[in-house]
């Protein structure tokens, strides 16, 4: 059950990834958009799928809060500021979207246009951040003993942040999660532009847009590898399954993926497909479909990424105060009762996407074009 909720959340993790692409888009909302009518269809392009990506932010902490609740309580809970910052852009991201365009607006579209900017960038930074600590390590202490201290002496709270950030020393401590963040951030963009290509049928717009591809592509290659051979290389974290006893392993995360060599390949595919997704945007000017290998293979990377940090008897969420405190899926996972109910429960994930392809196609049955921004009622 352990393992198989964690590949439940981790899928959930690299779908958000791949959803993303709507903060990628709007964080070029004045790049590509030389004029209002341009940044109006890429507007309600991402507009008509923003959903997507702010309810699997939400899924995606509620099956971690119900299958591993004391990483929910100790990063949640703990690094309180990084989390409210990502989930305040995100309701700024709503906001914008619906009151824009309203009658009484008397602050103007252009200012909610660069509400979207500033989520398109915050959203994928802090994301990216986020996930590195998953490596990388994070300043806290988990004591279970306070729970069944009755002297009143302390406060029955589990685990604490070490330091009075609260999470925001994730952004400037560790380069590496930074670096991260940027390969997330830039990953948004080259899926953004992939959508827009796809999604808009304006020729200025897609030209545009492919010789902005290749550059951001560039950016996001150099951030995404310099990481990967950053965790290859370094000490993981490895857990006893018998005993419990968490200790650093020497290239722990390059051993786990030539011990699951399923995983190795999941993220070899997945590297190949984005390849192939970019490749062939950029050399044909009628291909427009780069955005489902392209997807397809963030969603593999990603996947096989969280999968190694947490398969094959791996510390998933490092402390680096104690390390006997870190988080593995063993020590922090909910009861076996919890998690049988719960995988009865997931049985329906499969309709629920069933559903998802069925909305998408309706929705994107009609592409994008100047005149429908100008006859449409209902645009953003």
């Amino acid at each position: 059950m352990q393992q198989y909720w964690w590949f439940l959340v981790s899928l959930l993790g690299a779908l958000l990834v791949f959803l993303m692409f709507v903060q990628g888009a709007n964080s070029l909302i004045f790049t590509l958009g030389s004029d209002e009518v341009e940044r109006k269809m890429v507007i309600n392009s991402t507009g008509r799928k923003w959903e997507f990506t702010f309810t699997t932010l939400v899924t995606f902490g509620g099956a971690f809060f119900a299958s591993f609740p004391l990483f929910y309580s100790t990063s949640f809970g703990g690094a309180y500021w990084l989390w409210m910052i990502i989930l305040f852009s995100f309701v700024v991201q709503a906001v914008s979207y619906e009151f824009q365009n309203k009658l009484g607006n008397i602050f103007g579209p252009r200012l909610f246009q660069i509400f979207l900017v500033i989520n398109g960038i915050v959203g994928p930074v802090l994301i990216g951040v986020a996930v590195a600590t998953f490596f990388n390590g994070s300043e806290f202490i988990v004591d279970k003993a306070r729970l069944t201290d009755l002297s009143g002496d302390v406060r029955p709270i589990i685990s604490r942040w070490a330091n009075g950030s609260h999470g925001l020393d994730a952004i400037y401590k560790d380069f590496w999660n930074l670096c991260l963040g940027l390969a997330v951030f830039f990953l948004a963009r080259v899926l953004g532009i992939l959508y827009i290509i796809n999604n808009v049928a304006d020729t200025p717009l897609r030209s545009k847009s492919r010789s902005r591809l290749v550059w951001e592509s560039a950016v996001f290659l150099a951030f995404f590898l310099a990481f990967l051979v950053h965790v290859l290389i370094k000490d993981g974290f490895a857990y006893d399954p018998f005993t419990g006893v968490i200790a650093t392993e020497p290239m722990k995360y390059l051993h786990n993926l030539l011990q699951m060599w399923y995983v190795l390949l999941l993220l070899l595919a997945g590297v190949a497909l984005v390849l192939y997704a970019l490749w062939r945007s950029v050399r044909e000017e009628s291909y427009v479909s780069g955005i489902w290998p392209g997807g397809v293979g963030t969603v593999l990377v990603v996947l096989s990424l969280l999968l190694c940090a947490g398969w094959n008897h791996t510390a998933y969420y490092p402390s680096n105060v104690d390390l006997q405190d870190s988080l593995t899926i063993a020590n922090s996972c909910s009861s076996e009762f919890t998690l049988t109910t719960m995988t009865y429960v997931s049985l329906i994930i499969p309709f629920v996407l069933a559903y998802i392809v069925y909305a998408w196609r309706a929705i994107d049955s009609k592409k994008i074009d100047r005149e429908e921004m100008k006859s449409n009622d209902h645009v953003y």
